[in-house]
């Protein structure tokens, strides 16, 4: 009986183990879908120029354009509905929150190269040219229920012109 008991607690700490190792494969392979669709998101909304200020030698990011842009790309390679909550047979579980969506160009009144500083999501860098900064975030994969709330899978990304 002792022995019975003991391969008991042994088989439950394994499985224990086992879902939390897959719960964390399932965060890194949601973070790394999200990094990539931020990227390609920030890259197609940066195209977004104001074609007037172009000719005038500015680069000057059409703001409603650049977000719709982002936001359609965002949905298309999430496999995400209008609301960012995910389709059925997209791999994300939770609605996508998009936290911050910035633009700086040459309208913003800074000089290139601008070092760009964000405490709230730790985010620092030397932008050299015109950029679109966004921050998106989902709710941390859940297959072990917990007392302890997981901080959501937030990813920023970053696309630049280079003056």
């Amino acid at each position: 009986m002792d022995y019975i008991v003991k391969l008991a607690i042994v088989l439950l700490m394994f499985i224990y183990t086992w879902f939390f190792q897959v719960q964390n494969q399932e965060w890194d392979l949601i973070r790394a879908l999200l990094k990539d669709a931020n990227n390609m998101a920030v890259h197609d909304a940066v195209l977004e120029l104001n074609q007037y200020e172009l000719s005038n030698g500015k680069i000057v990011i059409d703001p409603d354009e650049a977000y719709d842009t982002f936001v359609e790309t965002l949905e298309r390679n999430l496999g995400l509905s209008n609301d960012l909550a995910p389709k059925s047979g997209s791999r994300l579980h939770s609605k996508v929150k998009i936290v911050d969506f910035i633009i700086i160009d040459d309208m913003s009144n800074v000089n290139f190269p601008f070092l760009y500083e964000n405490s709230q999501y730790h985010i620092t860098k030397y932008l050299n040219g015109p950029a679109v900064i966004a921050i998106i975030e989902t709710e941390h994969p859940k297959l072990i229920s917990r007392n302890k709330k997981q901080a959501p899978i937030r990813v920023p990304a970053i696309q630049e012109y280079k003056k």
